[in-house]
């Protein structure tokens, strides 16, 4: 069924229940178009790191359909992540709106339009009130240990094989990157903020990582007298400050709010090793292919843990169920929740997947 009018809250409601699990893209049916003017929607998550996650269903939608031109719908913060997205068409960054009102302006900015193919992994009524000739929906998730990239490739069938995660970089990117890290001695990547305080790691832990890997402290050293970048958001300063501080002016690049999401990208794949917590920014630290160590603890390994064969993941001593929903526990106003990871568990992993990637000087 097709709808060109905006009929209310109850019909979309009936539309979307009359439809629920009518994915078209499964094994049994796989998707066959032929239209000579090939159009692709793909609704994509709203937070940067879900983004990062999902970005192989793209990439894998580009290699199989290379003649066709993709518009992309996402979060407003996430939307940046694809501007260089190859044959893109349009990029509609949204914008959380009163009463899902981002959603409404989302339909009559496509609704006009053929589509192809619609993927949605928002799983909104979109796909089944704009005029399209094949539609692939995210089933409901699985179990919140099931890992992100493997849910959203249910969306097209691939959970078995599903595409590693891809970011597209233009020369503006890769240029930018160079003036913010020229050549010379390893760059040791360290990421000490969160979206929100529990997760994060203490910023003195951070500052005793890197003398311990850069040699500062004495002892064996991965790489000594490496500089060392502290990536972050501009909002995220307060909390970087203090591991800016504590590392030699001559050996920091201080990162913070400098660059957009793909120039960072661009940046992170000059680093030699990525250690952060548990953030959109260690996605993109995976995505770029540094070898990438992610601190968890009062968040899920399994569902959110960094993607790809060069990345480890250490978690507190404390299970989540230890950290999350215990006495006094309030994600608003909790400070760390990830002090029973010790500094010397992070550095035995950060050393042990250096070596294992493969980059270790000889």
């Amino acid at each position: 069924m097709v709808c060109h009018t905006v009929c209310g809250n109850r019909c979309l409601r009936l539309i979307r229940e009359a439809c629920a699990g009518r994915n078209v893209w499964n094994k049994r049916t796989p998707v066959r178009i032929s239209l000579l003017d090939m159009r692709i929607l793909f609704i994509g998550p709203t937070r940067i790191g879900d983004a990062v996650l999902c970005s192989g269903l793209i990439g894998f939608l580009i290699r199989n359909y290379p003649d066709a031109r993709l518009t992309i719908a996402c979060g407003e913060n996430a939307a940046p992540l694809f501007e260089a997205v190859p044959r893109l068409e349009r990029l509609i960054p949204m914008t959380k709106r009163p009463r899902a009102g981002h959603w409404w302006q989302l339909w009559r900015e496509v609704v006009g339009k053929r589509w192809s193919l619609v993927v949605d992994l928002r799983r909104s009524v979109i796909p089944w009130t704009v005029l399209c000739a094949r539609r692939a929906s995210a089933p409901a998730s699985h179990s919140e240990r099931e890992h992100a990239v493997v849910d959203f490739a249910r969306a097209l069938g691939l959970s078995d094989n599903p595409p590693i995660p891809h970011l597209w970089l233009n020369e503006t990117h890769l240029s930018q990157a160079e003036e913010l890290i020229p050549e010379g001695e390893p760059v040791l990547a360290l990421g000490p903020t969160a979206n929100w305080r529990g997760k994060t790691w203490r910023a003195e832990n951070f500052v005793i990582l890197a003398d311990r890997l850069t040699g500062r402290l004495g002892g064996p050293a991965i790489f000594p007298d490496a500089r060392v970048a502290v990536f972050g958001s501009e909002a995220e300063r307060p909390a970087a400050a203090r591991v800016i501080n504590a590392i030699p002016q001559d050996r920091c690049i201080d990162l913070v709010g400098k660059g957009d999401l793909l120039t960072i990208a661009a940046c992170l794949d000059r680093c030699a090793l990525y250690v952060g917590n548990d953030s959109g920014l260690m996605h993109l630290a995976a995505a770029s292919g540094v070898p990438t160590l992610g601190l968890f603890g009062p968040s899920r390994p399994e569902r959110y843990a960094p993607w790809g064969s060069r990345t480890a993941w250490v978690r507190t001593e404390k299970s989540f169920e230890e950290l999350v929903g215990g006495p006094g526990y309030d994600h608003e106003t909790t400070d760390t929740l990830m002090d029973s990871l010790p500094v010397e568990t992070v550095v035995e992993a950060a050393v042990a997947l250096w070596r294992r990637a493969g980059r270790e000087p000889d």
